[in-house]
């Protein structure tokens, strides 16, 4: 059984490199049941919006604010995920909201250089002290658009960011320098392994141009001491209730319950800023 708590190696690493990469994060049953719920929920998938990236290439990303008693929404609440991220921000966090990204076979799309405090620190958020997890559904390849990331560029601070087709995408001339000195992974994952990252990590991925789907459950969260001060359509600070991870199996393959729990394309005004986790996939 997985811990719900980082080892103080674990957390120096996230500090140093920005990112933390878990294998079988989820057990071989909680996958499946992930991978089960999401690939056949149709409410979820209706919600979806299509985002494309600078050749036009289409990723399709539902989003949702607020963790319902879906599979999605209690692993999101999960003792597992929320007690590692207090221990990374060293606060307690709050759901700023979770997507899921799907890359469909041959026709996904990529996502440019980013970072996700690239524009969050536009909807009021004054610190970085923001990170996400991003739990692959199907296995990530680099065949099918992997995360990729450049090692420990979240040092680098904040950089300037800008429209690249319907996303934003960092200033490539700063991202080709710090290519130079951050080292460069492809964060290929099986079913069930986590991808815990800091909201100044610069990350990309590819287009799908494989025979296999790649899809991604992304949660971001907040610190409660980071409550935005400008509204916005993600949350301001909301208590969250953790939930053992034992939900997780008990909760089985529920899917989502209601459309509306959605954000919708008119509605997000960041829908054009989408990136990798960030508005991340």
């Amino acid at each position: 059984m997985i811990s719900s708590h980082f080892s103080s190696a674990e957390i120096e690493q996230y500090q140093q490199d920005g990112f933390l990469l878990i294998e079988d994060f989820l057990n071989p049953e909680e996958a499946s049941l992930l991978q089960q719920a999401s690939h056949n929920d149709a409410i979820l998938q209706k919600a979806a919006m299509d985002v494309k990236d600078a050749a036009g290439r289409k990723t399709n990303l539902s989003l949702w604010n607020h963790p319902g008693d879906d599979i999605y929404g209690v692993i999101a609440r999960s003792e597992r995920v929320v007690t590692r991220m207090e221990q990374l921000l060293n606060d307690e966090v709050y759901h700023y909201h979770s997507k899921l990204s799907a890359k469909e076979p041959r026709v996904g799309g990529a996502w440019e250089w980013h970072q996700d405090y690239g524009y969050w620190y536009k909807n009021g958020c004054l610190l970085p002290t923001m990170a996400s997890v991003f739990i692959a559904v199907d296995p990530a390849t680099k065949e099918n658009g992997c995360m990729q990331v450049l090692t420990g560029s979240h040092r680098m601070g904040r950089i300037d960011h800008h429209f690249e087709g319907e996303q934003t995408g960092a200033d490539l001339d700063r991202v080709e320098l710090a290519k130079q000195r951050f080292p460069l992974l492809y964060c290929e994952m099986k079913a069930g392994t986590a991808l815990f990252f800091d909201g100044n990590l610069l990350h990309r991925s590819d287009p799908n141009l494989s025979d296999s789907p790649r899809w991604g459950l992304i949660c971001c969260y907040n610190t409660k001491t980071n409550d935005p001060l400008i509204p916005h359509h993600h949350p301001g600070y909301t208590p969250l209730s953790k939930l053992p991870d034992s939900a997780i199996r008990e909760t089985g393959v529920k899917t989502a319950s209601r459309q509306s729990q959605f954000l919708k394309q008119a509605e997000d005004r960041t829908s054009r800023v989408i990136g990798e986790v960030g508005e991340h996939g």
